[in-house]
């Protein structure tokens, strides 16, 4: 099939396209290069792949550059694109509400005649807000979010059920947990601490290090994401797409300190508003509709990680 897909040049995104071209489907990249983080660091990871997809430059919000982008007639999108972290919206929540909200019902909605058979949704576990419950589950109720940012993921997944409704497109909402691996966001927790202990300086630490997450390696959930693609039983779903290990923030620091060989220097820093005290993600709907089994725990993917950014490093040198 060909693939229509969304900040494909991203980090989660860049390792989707390359996983669609490994499995012989063409493939269409729409992206802005925003300066989020470093759009070098997004052209980089652009050029792996650039001489086997169609480009397409723009703002997601653009209805004229999205029109671009459905003119290669996609059979499936798999939507990325967003500007992602609870912190950033805190700082900016109409800015990031409305680019989020804006960006998927832009993208959601097909030209007519639809040829768009299959959605993907990329939603966070961020949703969940301060559940109680342990491990989280789809059917769980969601009380409350707490940030601008889980809000319109929240947001995005009920546009989804919309669109299905409405354009007859089978529509996947994947809820994905804290992903990391080689290419992730420089401000992300274990890139930005992997800096920071190699360049000696101290790392914050947010609350006693107790609060705790379901980090998962990107591979996993790009295994997911294709599960997702192939899914034909129903026209609507929300997924969970987890690691199914949960560890501490003190526990992860340990976890980079070891694959380092270096202690790290802590920066101890009041706890930060927005973020939930833990996630754990159920997986059972994962296993049971797309075969779903995360492989990678953090003990070896934080490894895999670490000797990727030390490779790059090496290599800009």
């Amino acid at each position: 099939m060909h693939v229509l897909v969304t900040g494909g040049a991203g980090f989660i995104g860049s390792h989707t396209v390359e996983r669609l071209l490994s499995a012989g489907h063409g493939v269409t990249v729409f992206d802005d290069f925003n300066d989020f983080y470093a759009p070098a660091i997004k052209r980089e990871t652009f050029a792996k792949f650039a001489d086997q997809v169609t480009l397409v430059e723009g703002d997601i919000r653009d209805q004229s550059a999205v029109a671009r982008a459905f003119e290669t007639k996609p059979d499936a999108v798999i939507h990325l694109a967003a500007r992602a972290g609870v912190r950033p919206s805190l700082d900016n929540p109409a800015f990031i509400s409305r680019r989020i909200s804006t960006a998927h019902s832009t993208c959601s909605k097909p030209p007519k005649p639809p040829h768009v058979k299959q959605f993907v949704f990329a939603s966070s576990s961020s949703v969940y807000g301060v559940n109680k419950k342990v491990p989280f589950a789809e059917a769980d109720p969601i009380e409350r979010t707490i940030s601008p940012y889980a809000a319109t993921k929240l947001a995005g997944e009920q546009l989804c059920s919309n669109f299905s409704h409405l354009y007859g497109m089978r529509t996947i909402c994947l809820r994905f947990f804290t992903v990391y691996g080689p290419r992730q966001r420089p401000d992300l927790a274990i890139s930005k601490f992997t800096r920071l202990i190699l360049e000696g300086k101290p790392i914050p630490r947010y609350g006693k290090g107790d609060t705790s997450r379901d980090y998962t390696y990107v591979e996993d959930i790009v295994d997911g994401v294709m599960g997702a693609l192939a899914y034909q039983d129903s026209d609507f779903e929300i997924i969970n797409l987890g690691g199914s290990q949960t560890v501490t923030l003190n526990e992860l620091i340990e976890t980079v300190e070891a694959a380092l060989g270096q202690k790290a220097v802590i920066d101890e820093q009041p706890e930060q508003p927005g973020d939930v005290p833990r996630t754990s993600a159920d997986v059972a709907k994962a296993r049971k509709l797309l075969g779903f089994e995360p492989k990678t725990p953090v003990s070896a993917g934080v490894p895999k990680f670490v000797e990727w950014y030390q490779a790059s490093v090496a290599a800009a040198e």
